[in-house]
């Protein structure tokens, strides 16, 4: 007499979809404070809102770039 056991197969684990959470929220709130920023010297200072605009939105695409990087890398 042989006795079988009943083996039940656990399904497999779903990866995770997209990117983390918590990144796209630090993420969208180091941007919204480069772009807060931003403003905010360019109205006290506006002689120099060409520079000051051109920093600012160098400093949030790379924000951005550096976001995406690591979201990709975690894959």
């Amino acid at each position: 007499m042989s006795v079988t056991t009943n083996q039940s197969q656990q399904p497999p684990v779903p990866q995770p979809s997209g990117t983390d959470p918590v990144l796209l929220l630090v993420l969208g709130i180091v941007v919204v404070l480069v772009l807060g920023a931003t403003l905010y010297l360019c109205m006290v200072h506006p002689s120099l809102a060409a520079p000051i605009g051109a920093v600012g939105g160098i400093a949030s695409a790379l924000a951005t770039a550096f976001g995406v990087a690591i979201a990709l890398r975690r894959r």
